[in-house]
């Protein structure tokens, strides 16, 4: 089911009926079985499977998977799609991104069927909660097709032969079998509008936050004072449509996020001339998801350790914006962890990404000022580095605090290159997203509770400084009380760079301007936001070189104090490659369906 012909197919079959429960139903169902989508008028739970469906399809993984297509980690599995790509086999028929073509799309059309809908929907006797229970879904449905636009635009936004960016066909209602799908891509400003447009309408009916006892809030007051009776707000009645129990669902602040993160896209090098979107604009879309003052999480870059809030079902981590339900398992630490502590240790990060980490005095180890000392490799060096990444030596990966060699000396599967097909490829395995307190081990099992993040704040954090140096400088703040540089200081020093001091390679690369301090920038990006799906896609929308593109990644042999540099995995991509392709089978399908350049 690529093209969107066979989505009208899966929405009409899967969404819209229900299961057959006669005997003589299972050759003639019965036409009361057949549910349309008008129903939703009569039935408010079918309305909200029907919204449901669109968040089932969202796009986010609780594990890496296409860092592997990076210079930041490699796989072990020789299966792996991804690593497939990396090594030359990315065509417009293989793109592992094709299922996001098709599932994109119908997310969008389960929130137009929604929105063409919601406005006759019953959901309460009650007038006021009625009105309210409206307001929001809209305003749920509204951010999740801007979310899904995003993703659209990320994957699939791209130019054409002659050099036009555009971005995909756009649908703004819902279609049928009877609707003509051979539409024209829409421009990728024209994209960005719509999306920008989604973001607004979500913010005005939407609260930031979920939560209990937002009867006396202005967003209440403003929007509903006027539908209860002699305008007397009922708390209860609030706290049932917009109290803490929804916290999972899209709210203003997520809304706000998206638009963030997608105008940070369209502000990006290989966007920026055709997107119509500023990197001000995109600097100020991100501060207002900050605030007006700079407050991380102290330990934000490593929320993912924190079990005492973080096992709280009903409340968020404070590094977190917008995360699914719990589940018990310990499904990632079985892929990743090493053999010895009976993982699979599919994510190797790469010895590239190792020497991205800087000396804790906050230079890089290329730099004579930090001390770097090439003989104890990870002494001394940016806390992150332990807390990301096992290294040879390393311990407190699992339960039992077990040392992990991963030399070619080691006298089981940790070492690097065993013939077991778990052992390392580069003398590393991942740490961070996993838990030490979970055990895979078959006889023994411990599971814990995990979620999958969809944004947390530094992403946010790293977004505004990125856009607000390119758009006012370094120390640059617009209309803002916090610059590029206040943010990547602040967050140098939550990893215990130069904790209370000045920072003085930071100082520096502010001082020597725009180019320089973006380095920085981008490399703080590549640290704190590692093995979370972001640098496949950031290098294409900084319009990288194809020589970055193809950086060999590196691992290390280490016997003994000795320690060996390898070359482990080429990268194989082509020029064209910093935009994705559409899927072939619906540009073969659909003649107006315009395929990017190169693909």
């Amino acid at each position: 089911m690529s093209d969107m012909k066979n989505i009208v197919k899966y929405i009409a079959i899967s969404a819209l009926m229900v299961p057959m429960v006669a005997c003589d139903d299972l050759f003639e169902p019965a036409i009361e079985n057949i549910k349309d989508p008008s129903m939703m008028e009569e039935d408010a739970n079918y309305a909200d499977a029907i919204l449901g469906s669109a968040y089932i399809l969202m796009p986010f993984s609780s594990a890496p998977v296409n860092d592997v297509a990076t210079d930041d980690a490699v796989s072990n599995d020789i299966d792996n799609a991804w690593r497939r790509i990396a090594e030359g086999s990315w065509t417009s028929r293989t793109g592992v991104s094709n299922d996001n073509w098709r599932d994109r799309n119908a997310s969008i059309q389960y929130c137009n069927l929604y929105l063409s809908n919601v406005d006759e929907i019953k959901f309460s006797a009650n007038e006021a909660v009625n009105t309210m229970f409206r307001d929001r879904l809209k305003g749920e449905a509204y951010g999740l097709r801007a979310l899904n636009m995003y993703y659209l635009l990320q994957n699939y936004g791209g130019r054409n032969a002659a050099g036009e960016l555009l971005g995909v066909p756009v649908w703004r209602t819902p279609f049928d079998s009877f609707t003509d799908m051979n539409v024209k891509r829409e421009s990728f400003a024209k994209c960005m509008e719509y999306l920008l447009s989604d973001v607004e309408e979500a913010v005005k009916l939407l609260p930031d936050e979920y939560k209990d006892g937002l009867a006396g809030s202005d967003f209440i007051k403003e929007r509903y004072t006027g539908v209860f009776p002699e305008g007397k707000i009922d708390g209860a009645a609030v706290d049932r449509v917009f109290g803490a129990k929804t916290f999972l669902r899209m709210s203003g602040r997520i809304a706000k996020t998206i638009r963030a993160q997608a105008a940070l896209l369209a502000a990006s090098p290989a966007f920026v001339d055709g997107s119509g979107v500023t990197p001000a604009q995109a600097a100020d879309y991100a501060a207002e998801v900050i605030g007006t003052s700079l407050a991380l999480s102290a330990t934000g870059h490593k929320w993912y350790l924190e079990t005492g809030n973080g096992d709280n079902a009903s409340a968020n981590n404070a590094e977190v914006i917008w995360r699914d339900g719990f589940s018990e398992n310990c499904d990632i630490e079985t892929d990743n962890f090493p053999p010895s502590c009976y993982g699979k240790g599919r994510v190797n990060p790469t010895q590239n990404l190792v020497d991205a980490f800087p000396m804790a005095n906050g230079y890089p180890i290329s730099d004579g000022r930090g001390n770097y000392d090439a003989t104890k490799p990870y002494e001394g060096r940016d806390s992150r580095l332990a807390e990301y990444i096992v290294y040879n030596g390393a311990t407190g990966i699992s339960s039992d605090n077990r040392t992990i060699n991963t030399g070619i000396d080691a006298q089981n599967n940790d070492g690097i290159n065993k013939e077991s097909g778990y052992s390392t490829r580069t003398g590393y395995y991942l740490r961070k997203m996993l838990r030490q307190d979970v055990n895979p081990n078959g006889a023994n099992t411990v599971k814990k509770m995990h979620y999958t993040t969809r944004f947390r704040y530094t992403q946010i954090y790293l977004a505004y400084a990125e856009m607000a140096n390119e758009a006012w400088g370094p120390k640059g703040t617009g209309s803002h009380g916090y610059s590029a540089y206040n943010v990547i200081k602040a967050i140098r020093e939550r990893a215990g760079i130069c904790k209370g001091t000045t920072d003085p390679y930071l100082d520096e690369c502010a001082n020597a301007g725009k180019e320089k301090m973006a380095e920085l920038i981008r490399n703080e990006r590549r640290l704190e936001l590692c093995f979370e799906n972001v640098r496949f896609w950031d290098l294409r929308r900084w319009n990288s070189d194809v020589n970055v593109l193809n950086t060999t990644a590196r691992g290390v042999e280490i016997n003994g104090a000795a320690h060996k540099f390898i070359e482990v995995e080429s990268r194989v991509y082509d020029p064209h490659m910093i935009y994705g392709p559409i899927p072939y089978n619906d540009v073969l399908r659909f003649s107006n369906l315009e395929q990017n350049k190169g693909w």
